[in-house]
């Protein structure tokens, strides 16, 4: 047990951990508004077009698992869902992968009860939607 813990604690200083980092609502709007990170919203193309953060790209969870490819950034690419439950593990995938992840902590709605503003404006955090391949 105490080999397990230290292994988990070395990786943790020396930056090796496959798991991604959360990030606040009001954070990610500080750092957006400072143009430091890149945004891609997760959720289905019907939740994505009922309302999202001004400036997000959509590439579904699936689409990504497919193929990450590379969002051609060197910034922090955070992902996001309706509550966190499906970015999360693609933030932590691509923190596997070497890359620079993190996962909006609560989703879109930690973001609309921050008071923070919607694209479009009158739009709303649509429930989960799953609509299976026709």
């Amino acid at each position: 047990m105490q080999r397990a813990c230290s292994s988990l604690r070395s990786r943790a200083v020396s930056g090796t951990s496959t798991k991604a980092d959360t990030i606040t609502a009001r954070e990610l709007a500080d750092r957006l508004a400072r143009g430091e990170v890149d945004l891609v919203d997760v959720r289905s193309p019907e939740e994505y077009e009922r309302g999202r953060i001004a400036g997000a790209v959509h590439r579904t969870a699936d689409e990504l698992a497919a193929d990450p490819g590379d969002l051609g950034t060197r910034k922090l690419v955070v992902f996001y869902c309706r509550s966190g439950e499906r970015s999360a593990p693609v933030a932590d995938a691509f923190v596997a992968s070497g890359r620079k992840a993190a996962s909006l902590e609560g989703g879109l709605e930690a973001w609309a009860q921050a008071g923070l503003e919607l694209d479009p404006p009158d739009g709303e955090v649509a429930p989960y939607i799953f609509l299976p391949p026709s």
